[in-house]
């Protein structure tokens, strides 16, 4: 007999060995218990056949920014399957169960990281950020010069950083609200890492940097600023490095434009595509969406499909007040009437999530088949969806 139910305390040593294998890391002793503590049972959902485990999927209680306000998020995480179990369907009947779970814990978003993209595309996920890479030589650092403040290393200060961070993050969708334990056992257990801070002349944290030096390169895994001083300062802090480093690599939002500000423009850069999303409840979802204020209430129509979570597949009004405010409801299609179909849109959960997320605008969607509808109501979606840029500095 199968179930999918979530595991017992006992039972986490073979949900660990199970990501070991899928995976192929290892862990010392030490990581081993590290993980187990660390590892809520009640949040590891299991496939089990004749009471054995042949799957498992954990869900994160998480919070997202989007449009400056933290949503309630599932972040799936460690799905995998025994290799004799593999290609039985065993996966997609645990997103399906944990789609259902969310909506029922009011988490109207979920976002992972894929081993494959094409996969989590046919359960309703699309990616909805990217991240560049830049490496420089030492000739090619910015020679920042007559910058005011000062840059001080710290020491594990998750309040100082956090400040920051959290006045950074809003700014963008898609960025993880972190809170103490997030910051302790995620973003400063990387070994090697270590954190310097801008102050500006006045004394206030501006900005910081999470960089570790191996071997003749800096690595910065993170950099945050608030204002172009701040990034000015950081830059100046990162080429006093000069005597100990030939190479500096950096990861950067998509949106950055450093290459711009150098001298010589041309260093090596790459943009990767990350994380994915999915909206989970798309009438909660819209109901704490900001949309641009129209100026007066103006409502839209879309037909969604959605194979994984059948109360999104289906024809929505979303109203949206002149204030931005919205609310979304499923309306049947015979009591539209004869011209509804003339102001209905169409799209997949995929689709609606990268738009809503702003990683890709509603014209784009429309010119490559995605979002179907006409010209009219198109413009309309492309107006009152606020342009945001996406960006995860994060890994679970």
């Amino acid at each position: 007999m199968d179930e999918i139910r979530t595991l017992k305390a006992e039972e986490l040593d073979e949900s660990i060995a199970l990501s070991c294998f899928a995976f192929q890391y290892e862990l010392t002793p030490e990581e081993w218990r590290e993980r187990k503590a660390q590892t809520n049972p009640d949040r590891v959902w299991g496939y089990f056949t004749q009471g054995k485990m042949a799957a498992k999927m954990a869900i994160h209680d998480l919070r997202m920014y989007v449009q400056g306000k933290p949503y309630l998020m599932g972040g799936v995480a460690s799905v995998a399957t025994w290799p004799e179990y593999r290609r039985s369907g065993m996966v997609a009947a645990l997103l399906r169960h944990g789609l259902k779970r969310m909506k029922e814990e009011g988490r109207t978003l979920s976002c992972l990281h894929p081993f494959a993209v094409p996969f989590y595309r046919k359960y309703g996920w699309e990616l909805y950020t990217d991240y560049k890479t830049y490496e420089l030589t030492n000739a090619q650092l910015p020679r920042e010069q007559g910058v005011p403040g000062q840059v001080r290393r710290s020491e594990g200060d998750w309040e100082l950083l956090g400040g920051i961070y959290d006045r950074f993050a809003r700014t963008y969708n898609g960025t993880i609200v972190r809170d103490e334990s997030w910051w302790l056992n995620r973003v400063f257990k990387q070994k090697g890492r270590q954190a310097a801070v801008y102050y500006d002349e006045s004394g206030e944290a501006r900005g910081y940097m999470l960089y570790s030096v191996r071997q003749r390169v800096m690595e910065i895994g993170e950099m945050v600023h608030l204002d172009d001083t701040a990034r000015r300062g950081l830059w100046r802090f990162i080429s006093n490095h000069d005597s100990m480093c030939e190479k500096v690599k950096l990861k950067a939002p998509a949106d950055d434009e450093l290459p711009f500000l150098l001298p010589d423009p041309r260093i090596k850069q790459e943009t990767v595509p990350y994380f994915m999303a999915r909206i989970v409840d798309f009438v909660g979802f819209v109901s704490d969406y900001a949309f641009e204020p129209p100026g007066d209430t103006v409502q839209l129509l879309v037909r969604l499909s959605d194979a994984d979570a059948p109360w999104n597949d289906g024809l929505f009004r979303i109203t949206v007040d002149e204030n931005g405010r919205a609310s979304a409801e499923r309306v049947r299609e015979e009591a539209m009437g004869g011209n509804a179909n003339a102001e209905i849109c169409a799209c997949g959960i995929g689709t609606m999530t990268a738009m809503l997320m702003g990683y890709k605008r509603p014209a784009f969607m429309h010119k490559t088949g995605q979002f179907q509808g006409p010209g009219h109501a198109i413009d309309l979606w492309e107006t009152l969806i606020p342009r945001r840029s996406t960006y995860l500095p994060d890994y679970y």
